[in-house]
């Protein structure tokens, strides 16, 4: 599939045009000096990619579960979360 390429001028200067086509399914694909950085998609499409994102998670948190791998609670989860960061030591 060949999605459209715009830059962010052209997606700003014709943002609801953009977001019609979007709405349509048309893929469209924003760049920064030639990167791609977005890509506006029908919220359902959106939806549907945060619902099999979080599927994944649980099941790769089951799968951890299972093996017996490692839990905290939930008290201790930022203070692991900064010290992996290297914030919590001091």
């Amino acid at each position: 599939m060949t999605e459209k390429t715009v830059t962010v001028r052209d997606a700003r200067a014709h943002l609801t045009d953009h977001i019609d086509r979007a709405e349509r399914g048309t893929p469209m694909v924003i760049t920064r000096s030639g990167t791609p950085v977005a890509a506006p998609l029908p919220i359902a499409d959106f939806q549907a990619l945060e619902e099999a994102a979080d599927a994944l998670l649980a099941r790769e948190t089951e799968a951890v579960l299972a093996e017996g791998g490692p839990t905290v609670t939930m008290a201790e989860l930022p203070a692991d979360l900064l010290t992996e960061r290297g914030e919590g030591a001091g």
